[in-house]
């Protein structure tokens, strides 16, 4: 600092301890969600993980069919409730915009909550009756309720968004019914 080459405002470097973290830190921000949003998005990511663990527990079965559908169902759930949750906490939510995201987030929750409902009722009429197998379609159950029930509240809070907009329109319409001369 006595050559001059450092003003007095240059920070020092953070050291490898502290600069590191903090940069990982600056990139994930999860404030974007909403309380319960966010408590509703990570019981959709563990719900649907966790069926998918107890369904390839599952050594046997005799009609398969519903078993590989519920497995491809939970493996997508999963899959697609974490790259919605990375989305929201990273920058990507920036960089994509707002209104996507949560049209994106409103399509794929209803999406994977009617398939994930459906795959637990074919899988649950085509067990075997283990445990690997119930404890399986409970999950998946509850993973979908999760997924449904986000969706309700999402729907629901577009609908109070587009009322609210609604009596703006109506007073600025009926302003312009009347005469200009009067």
């Amino acid at each position: 600092m006595e050559n001059g080459v450092y003003s007095p405002t240059t920070e020092e470097d953070p050291g490898p301890a502290r600069g590191a973290r903090g940069r990982l830190a600056a990139c994930f921000n999860p404030g974007r969600l909403k309380p319960r949003q966010r408590a509703l998005k990570v019981l959709q990511l563990l719900l649907s993980l966790l069926a998918f663990i107890c369904e390839e527990v599952v050594s046997q079965c005799t009609l398969c069919g519903g078993l590989y559908f519920f497995e491809f169902m939970s493996t997508s759930a999963f899959l697609l409730s974490l790259l919605v949750l990375i989305v929201y906490c990273t920058p990507v939510y920036d960089k994509v915009g707002a209104a996507k995201v949560k049209d994106s987030d409103f399509y794929i929750t209803l999406g994977v909550g009617c398939l994930l409902l459906l795959a637990s009722i074919i899988f649950v009429s085509t067990h075997d009756k283990t445990p690997a197998e119930i404890a399986a379609t409970v999950f998946g159950f509850l993973a979908s309720f999760m997924f449904l029930s986000d969706f309700f509240i999402m729907a629901y809070e577009k609908r109070q968004e587009s009322q609210q907009r609604k009596p703006e329109t109506n007073t600025r319409t009926e302003a312009c019914r009347e005469p200009l001369n009067a």
